[in-house]
């Protein structure tokens, strides 16, 4: 059997920008995708801490070092500058391997620098 387990989350994330006229995504610093071992293009889920919205989008490369966390075409109406959003992804498992499973974590700060990670 296969499970859906979370593989990557971003937690407690600042948002930094939002342009509705940006065709559409999430721009994540490209050390804080490495960090929390996402992918370029790779599916995620977003939920805003500060307003209830979920929504699911990919993940684009922002500028590395540079903190970004900008909500791109329609999911900008979702949210605003300072909000604070987490950041997830998904992966199949074989059930028997789902037991021992560590997703990687990473727990943001207000200037979007790593205050903790655990996992992979």
């Amino acid at each position: 059997m296969i499970v859906h387990l979370l593989k990557s989350k971003i937690h407690r994330a600042q948002v930094t920008a939002a342009s509705v006229d940006y065709e559409g995504s999430l721009t994540i610093a490209e050390d804080l995708i490495e960090e929390a071992a996402l992918f370029p293009d790779e599916r995620i889920l977003c939920s805003n801490m500060t307003n209830g919205a979920r929504w699911e989008t990919y993940v684009i490369a922002g500028p590395k070092g540079s903190g970004a966390i900008e909500l791109n075409g329609a999911v900008a109406h979702l949210g605003k500058v300072g909000d604070r959003i987490t950041i997830m992804s998904f992966t199949e498992i074989e059930s028997e391997c789902a037991t021992g499973w560590q997703p990687r974590v990473i727990v943001l700060d207000t200037h979007n620098r790593i205050v903790n990670s655990r996992g992979i």
